[in-house]
């Protein structure tokens, strides 16, 4: 193990939760109160696995200049963040800030996020840098047709198909696709429905769902292309994506989430990635006439403002109100 993954694990050791919470009760409720503490702590899965990554190459940073990490001061922060800012984007940047600010609430110290003049330096910082996040790429919808099109009558080509149809059409993130089971799936004469337990705007597990309708063309429906595979799957439980061995064999083994991003840069090509399943839903779906509250229905989002973040419609001739003004 490197000095800089030993610190990091030395950082992300917890308080216990026996000396964060005095609870007179039998053992049973004081274990389950102790895991709800943790889960508290460590949050969503994927929201975990990005705050270990941040505490690595911050504990390495650290170690190499000689900074205690916790409590981290203001100028340390801000010298952490200039070297942050040669590499990496302001969004990214935040999201650093954020596990670093984690990190001392776990260790109930005051975070140097919070210093007056620490934000005066972020608020300039930003200024400077840009802050326009990449966007994946949106496809069009004969794009999209030449993609299923290659895949072949295979377990892993109707996977594949089943994949990048329920993908675009429903709108997911390549987590919530790859964390779908079986028994999530409901299709009857009206369409069909999918029920998520948890995704990054539903991490306390609410009902969750969303619907899918039967397409026009029988060889790009979602619905007849994820009956195929439930075919081929054969079980009432478990993971609905699943590894294909070789001899086209198929296991019970759920696909990662970054398997779905490497299948949409296979079939549409490198530039495009499983984020652009949902950009391309959105701009599609808005330039048929589709309104923001059904777009947001299907994507899950809480706000308009996001809606017109993925919008990619920038053909500023073809998409351009100057031409509606009755003149």
């Amino acid at each position: 193990m490197s000095q800089s993954d030993s610190t990091a694990q030395t950082l992300m050791i917890m308080p216990a939760p026996e000396r964060s919470l005095s609870l007179r009760v039998d053992e049973q409720i004081h274990q389950e109160a102790s895991e709800y503490l943790r889960a508290g702590l460590q949050g969503s899965p994927n929201s975990h696995r990005a705050f270990v990554t941040d505490l690595k190459q911050y504990a390495a940073w650290c170690g190499e200049n000689n900074y205690q990490p916790t409590p981290l001061s203001a100028i340390a922060l801000v010298e952490y963040v200039t070297f942050l800012g040669r590499t990496r984007s302001f969004f990214t940047i935040q999201r650093h800030l954020a596990s670093i600010a984690k990190l001392h609430r776990q260790h109930r110290i005051d975070s140097p996020t919070t210093d007056e003049q620490f934000k005066v330096f972020l608020k300039g910082f930003k200024l400077k840098k840009t802050i326009r996040q990449k966007q994946a790429p949106d496809f069009s919808l004969k794009q999209f047709r030449q993609a299923l099109d290659a895949l072949p009558p295979t377990p892993t080509g109707i996977r594949n198909r089943a994949i990048l149809l329920l993908g675009f059409t429903g709108a997911f993130r390549r987590s919530e696709l790859a964390a779908l089971d079986v028994n999530h799936i409901l299709i009857d004469e009206a369409g069909m429905v999918i029920r998520l337990d948890r995704s990054k705007t539903n991490q306390f597990g609410e009902v969750e769902e969303k619907a899918v309708a039967y397409a026009n063309e029988a060889e790009y429906c979602p619905i007849g292309a994820l009956q195929a595979w439930l075919g081929v799957v054969a079980r009432a439980e478990g993971p609905l994506f699943v590894r294909v061995r070789k001899g086209e064999r198929v296991t019970g083994e759920r696909l990662s989430d970054e398997w779905v991003n490497l299948l949409v840069q296979h079939q549409l090509g490198e530039s495009f990635t499983a984020h652009s399943l949902r950009a391309s839903f959105v701009t599609i779906a808005k330039a048929n006439g589709a309104d923001d509250l059904e777009v947001m229905n299907q994507t899950k989002h809480r706000t308009t403002t996001m809606i017109q973040r993925y919008d990619r419609r920038r053909n500023i001739r073809k998409h351009n109100a100057s031409g509606k003004l009755g003149l």
